[in-house]
């Protein structure tokens, strides 16, 4: 993989994406690059809706590994609110789960930020650093596997990305309650965000980060008014099953 920054990108990556249904918290056209959006979703009411609300399939990862049936892999998420435990899908989700944890073995993620939080929706992180100075590098996009069917129920972990369906690089989103929105079926452009694992231990710090008090900052909603730091994203012993 080639790492470039995303202003460094061409074509539709560098091209607003402002569907009708975009949340308000979408970044203005004038600056495209500095925000990766959870496009087409409207947020009505404390809840996310989609052009329809069917909830698709529960979880099905958490059982095998990939492909040499092994157990999937755990990371621990070490915030500046605590730690946030997670098993990822590999067997679900390998192309994700393998670009993930590049960034995790890269310590690419190391002194981020979680920098949208939206307390009845999602808490967002692993682009920016401290302040929203600046957004890190990072490789190229990958293909979206929210074919996969997993839903984006709460304490799932899930690919940002913008408007275009195979667009998402490194930031995440770990869902702070059940959102079938976003989900394949539901989504407007019918493609779904891809969830790559769930949270097995630490939702309380999750929760502590959904109710930070959030304003603008550098010209973005939603930002956490004090940093919330990503001190460190490792791999740890997987589950024993």
């Amino acid at each position: 993989m080639n790492r470039k920054s995303r202003r460094e990108r061409s074509g539709s990556e560098n091209t607003p994406q402002q569907p009708p249904t975009q949340p308000s918290p979408n970044p203005p056209a004038a600056r495209p690059n500095l925000w990766l959006v959870l496009a087409g979703i409207v947020v009505v009411g404390g809840a996310v809706a989609g052009a329809a609300i069917v909830m698709s399939g529960g979880l099905g990862g958490g059982g095998g590994g990939g492909g040499s049936g092994g157990p999937n892999p755990v990371v621990v998420i070490d915030t500046s609110e605590g730690p946030i435990k997670v098993e990822l899908f590999q067997d679900r989700a390998p192309i994700t789960v393998k670009n993930f944890l590049t960034y995790v073995d890269e310590k690419s993620y190391d002194g981020t930020i979680f920098h949208r939080v939206m307390p009845n929706f999602m808490i967002q992180g692993g682009g920016f650093l401290p302040g929203m100075k600046k957004e890190k590098p990072t490789h190229d996009p990958i293909k979206n596997e929210a074919y996969n069917r997993l839903a984006n129920e709460r304490g799932t972990i899930a690919m940002a990305r913008t408007g275009e369906p195979n667009s998402a690089t490194a930031q995440f989103f770990i869902n702070v309650k059940d959102n079938p929105g976003l989900d394949r079926e539901n989504t407007p452009d019918g493609v779904g965000y891809a969830v790559f694992g769930k949270v097995i231990d630490g939702m309380n710090v999750v929760d502590k980060i959904r109710y930070v008090q959030t304003g603008t900052r550098r010209g973005q909603d939603d930002v956490p008014l004090e940093d919330v730091v990503i001190k460190s994203v490792r791999r740890v012993e997987s589950e024993k099953k």
